[in-house]
């Protein structure tokens, strides 16, 4: 069996379960180096003894040794780190977004398919096994034609201020993923999309400039439509739900919650709260993720999720961003040519 040597950049929570994953559940890999600004994440090489640990991105993308790139840095940092995984020849995992803006986002995608090495974008939840399934069920035609696609995508409790300033914007930031999960469920691109935006959960989320809670309506070039209902606060835990409703049937999913006992007394039925996260709903995804990418490299395959969906994602969130603030329903191209 090949080894691939990898190195990881950004020791963040994200970086820190890649790292995890790729140490312990792949034994045709090799962690050879971490890269991480902060010089207190080499705890995190020593921990898994591994042989390199560089404040400089550089030095790891130029190592000899590391044949692929996981990028687990902040947003902003995620073109250079690309630009430079590129041009040194290197196969890259990255987080999404590809960037902040489409003119650099395509830039990138660009860069990506000339270079001829594999790339792949971290939009974990198409690894879901519960989303998988429901995709393999859509696939199939069981559903017949797709006609409505509902997703609910709602977190237990919003990010810090601080967080907010530097997101992007719950558009680019949150709703990014469910953006990408209707485009996949509908295997088409999105052609308009309408949305509506306020700020219920915390008025300083308004004061930097963004929303905590939202409303799109998408329609896909196929004639599908898609809801999407975002809120950065779920007192009962991370509600997490795909339906898909077509000409045949309807497929969806329930919460993942920590066991699946229900308890009736004289005020009713009562059961376990949905997980409470990211890091315990997707512990599946980013697995799987990766195991993909893995087997991308080892099998000489194009990975499933490109530089395009991270492209075109981003752009239904600039068209998302623009509806809210004009109040009407934007075309995608305004935005972007979906022939990009």
């Amino acid at each position: 069996m090949n080894t691939i040597k990898v190195g990881i950049i950004g020791i963040g929570r994200i970086g820190q379960i890649h790292l995890h994953n790729l140490v312990t559940k792949f034994p045709m890999v090799e962690v050879t180096a971490i890269a991480d600004i902060a010089p207190s994440s080499q705890s995190h090489a020593e921990q898994y003894n591994l042989p390199h640990f560089y404040t400089d991105f550089r030095e790891l993308i130029h190592d000899e040794k590391v044949e692929a790139v996981v990028i687990c840095s902040p947003t902003d940092r995620h073109a250079e780190h690309i630009t430079e995984a590129v041009k040194a020849g290197k196969d890259i995992f990255c987080e999404k977004p590809l960037d902040l803006t489409l003119e650099k986002a395509r830039e990138l995608m660009d860069a990506v398919d000339q270079s001829g090495v594999k790339f792949m974008l971290g939009f974990n939840r198409r690894f879901d096994p519960n989303f998988i399934k429901i995709k393999s069920l859509v696939k199939a035609g069981k559903v017949g034609d797709v006609q409505i696609i509902r997703i609910t995508s709602r977190d237990p409790a919003p990010p810090p201020v601080s967080y907010i300033k530097s997101s992007g914007g719950m558009f680019l930031d949150m709703t990014i993923h469910d953006f990408d999960m209707a485009r996949h469920m509908a295997a088409s691109e999105v052609k308009e999309v309408f949305a509506v935006g306020r700020n219920m959960v915390n008025p300083e989320i308004g004061q930097a400039g963004d929303i905590d809670t939202a409303l799109i309506t998408l329609t896909f070039e196929n004639g599908a439509l898609a809801t999407i209902d975002n809120s950065r606060q779920a007192v009962y835990g991370y509600d997490q739900r795909v339906e898909v409703f077509g000409s045949g049937g309807m497929a969806g999913t329930t919460n993942n919650t920590p066991d699946n006992h229900y308890f009736y007394d004289k005020d009713g039925q009562h059961g376990a709260l949905p997980l409470n996260f990211f890091m315990d709903r997707y512990t599946d995804s980013y697995l799987n993720e990766m195991k993909e990418f893995i087997d991308c490299i080892l099998q000489d395959l194009k990975p499933g999720v490109g530089a395009k969906d991270g492209l075109m994602s981003l752009a239904i969130g600039k068209a998302a961003n623009l509806s809210m603030k004009e109040n009407r329903p934007v075309s995608i191209k305004e935005i972007i040519s979906t022939s990009e």
